[in-house]
């Protein structure tokens, strides 16, 4: 048996068991805007479900760190352009659910890193981001990329960086930089990408969901 099959039972015998995985989108103040690239989450959504055994919820969640039912929605994707801000009580309970199992993948979609680096600090003051290295389990537990992070937009020219927080020796946060997988995953005409970009979009994204929702 493959790794790959190997991660997908563990998926299919554990939570997809019970219900349907989804994907939340965080919704944040300071002025960001936290609802960018309206199809990109509904296309990886459908690849996902396509090219894998992998049984996920059609719908896009919208969730703010202060909802009640934030508990509900254990993998958060974040993305924007603009300002992040978190307010005391957002901080207080970010830190809790993260530590607790909850999970998220903030994607700079360009202009969101200042901000976004300010406020993780905030919530976990002691914590430094640790930059994956291409061997790393995400990039091949279900697609190979032996390159690590696809490069889809140019931005500052910068390469790609897989950046990620841990707590316990469990992810709880990745940060990736410099790499746009949202534009990505967008519809081909938005960002007129090319179906290679799009697809290692796609790919990477599927990684990133298997490998958090396996851990």
């Amino acid at each position: 048996m493959t790794f790959k099959n190997i991660i997908l039972g563990l998926l299919v015998a554990s939570s997809l068991g019970a219900q349907d995985l989804h994907i939340t989108r965080l919704q944040y103040d300071g002025g960001g805007d936290w609802y960018a690239n309206p199809s990109s989450l509904p296309n990886l959504i459908n690849f996902v479900s396509e090219n894998t055994n992998i049984r996920m919820d059609d719908q896009e969640y919208r969730v703010k760190i202060t909802d009640s039912d934030l508990y509900n929605h254990s993998y958060l994707y974040m993305t924007g352009h603009g300002n992040v801000r978190f307010s005391r009580e957002e901080v207080s309970k970010f830190r809790d659910f993260l530590t607790s199992g909850g999970f998220l993948h903030a994607d700079d979609n360009y202009g969101l890193d200042e901000s976004f680096r300010r406020e993780m600090k905030k919530v976990f003051p002691k914590k430094k981001w640790v930059e994956l290295p291409h061997d790393h389990p995400l990039f091949n537990c279900y697609y190979s990329f032996p390159q690590g992070l696809p490069k889809i937009h140019e931005h500052d020219g910068k390469p790609p960086q897989a950046l990620a927080l841990f707590h316990e020796g469990r992810m709880i946060a990745l940060y990736t930089y410099e790499s746009d997988l949202g534009d990505g995953w967008e519809d081909l005409e938005v960002h007129h990408d090319g179906i290679k970009k799009h697809l290692s979009a796609l790919q990477m994204g599927t990684n990133i969901l298997i490998y958090a929702f396996s851990r």
